[in-house]
């Protein structure tokens, strides 16, 4: 009986796994550039901990992978983590916290359950959490340093929309709502229903001019936003401090001439954001996405510890991405051949010294010929140590030394 791949799952091919490194050594080089450092978590936690401080909407609790920790362990429950920040915030409580501010960075798979099988349940992620600062300059820094890191993967076409959890939160807070109400209504904007607020003026028709422009802000400056606080001010002025606190990070993205557009009513389904929430697509693909979340840390009894963080999708960047980022595409390869066993060793040391160069050295196992390699090497007896083979040129060439190999090739 044939075995087949489990259901959600993919295999990554070889020029796949190129593309993968690719977005990974890019985000790495983006993050290492800018102070960050790199962390890896667990991918068993316990489920209490996205649980106890109601880290995770209800939605997404509901598609964990989850299984009793018995067998002499703990006899919890525990979970395929479903998503990466809430483990980096464990972390930092347990490890990092006396030593203040953290900029880190990960990447790591997530495991989210999908009924149908026909989306992926295994997701990869490169996120970074910076922890320890509430300022919107932060902010501003993390959608930047996402926005690098996409421009170097030579991805054009990336939007960024903003939105603001802040702003949710005392909306629903102003319209009367219980307090369950009001955390339902929160879930269904994160999960992605932008139509749950509509008619909900109709609780406080005073609030009309405000809460109408808002559900409706898509693609405003900041100016508008400044505007919309002056009619705040009077009505409601619990909205203020948020508003002061997005028009300061989209002045800040704006003088560094970056484009957004706003979208109040816009999903990204994690409960513990508290701020600007940021998403980039491409066309309608969201690549990845974060934001601000001061509550969470203080949630797990870490303290009041301000954070915001971000997350790049691999799994979509590695359909947008073509073959020309394929890692060894660029680095010539070189078939190495021994022509009797008694020049095995040589074959090895001729290897060894092309793969120190920076080339890509294979040897000749007796499968044949590789068609897609340029050069052969064949190493022969000591009085002619070496027939460099140029497929392209249709050329072979007698090389005394290694160097003198390395030399051809280089010049060719």
């Amino acid at each position: 009986m044939r075995i087949q791949r489990c259901k959600g799952t993919r295999d990554l091919s070889p020029d796949e796994m190129n593309r993968f490194r690719h977005i990974e050594e890019t985000f790495r080089d983006s993050c290492l550039g800018w102070g960050f450092r790199e962390v890896r978590t667990p991918t068993i936690e316990y489920l209490h901990l996205f649980t106890s401080a109601g880290t995770l909407t209800p939605s997404m609790l509901g598609k964990v992978y989850s299984f009793l920790d018995w067998d002499g362990w703990s006899g919890e429950r525990v979970v395929l983590r479903p998503d990466g920040t809430i483990p980096i915030a464990r972390m930092y409580i347990d490890s990092l916290a006396e030593k203040g501010l953290a900029r880190l960075f990960y990447v790591a798979n997530t495991f989210i359950f999908e009924e149908t099988g026909k989306k992926t349940r295994e997701r990869w992620q490169c996120g970074t959490e910076l922890i320890g600062l509430g300022s919107p300059l932060a902010d501003a820094h993390l959608v930047l340093l996402a926005l690098e890191t996409l421009q170097k993967l030579g991805l054009g076409g990336v939007r960024l929309r903003l939105s603001h959890a802040g702003l949710i939160k005392e909306l629903l807070a102003s319209l009367d709502l219980s307090s369950e109400e009001q955390s339902r209504v929160f879930d269904q904007v994160l999960d992605g229903n932008s139509q749950v607020l509509t008619g909900m003026e109709s609780k406080r028709p005073e609030l009309e001019n405000i809460l109408l422009p808002l559900l409706n802000l898509k693609g405003r400056s900041s100016g508008f936003l400044k505007n919309l606080r002056a009619l705040s001010s009077p009505g409601l002025p619990g909205l203020v401090p948020y508003l002061d606190d997005f028009i300061k990070i989209v002045d800040i993205l704006e003088d560094l001439g970056c484009k957004y557009q706003v979208d109040i009513a816009s999903g990204a389904g994690f409960e513990y954001y508290t701020g600007v929430i940021f998403q980039f697509y491409v066309g309608k693909e969201k690549i990845g996405g974060g934001g601000r979340y001061d509550d969470l840390i203080p949630a797990m009894g870490g303290g009041d510890v301000p954070a915001s963080g971000f997350a790049l999708y691999v799994d979509r960047l590695l359909g947008l991405l073509g073959t020309e980022f394929d890692s060894l595409s660029q680095v010539p390869r070189i078939m190495v051949r021994a022509e009797s066993d008694d020049v095995i060793k040589a074959a090895f040391t001729a290897a060894g010294r092309l793969r120190r160069a920076g080339y890509v050295a294979e040897l000749d196992l007796g499968a044949g010929k590789s068609a897609d390699l340029r050069w052969t090497l064949l190493v022969r007896n000591a009085d002619r140590p070496f027939l460099l083979t140029d497929k392209v040129k249709s050329a072979e060439i007698e090389v005394p030394t290694v160097e003198e190999v390395l030399k051809t090739i280089r010049e060719s």
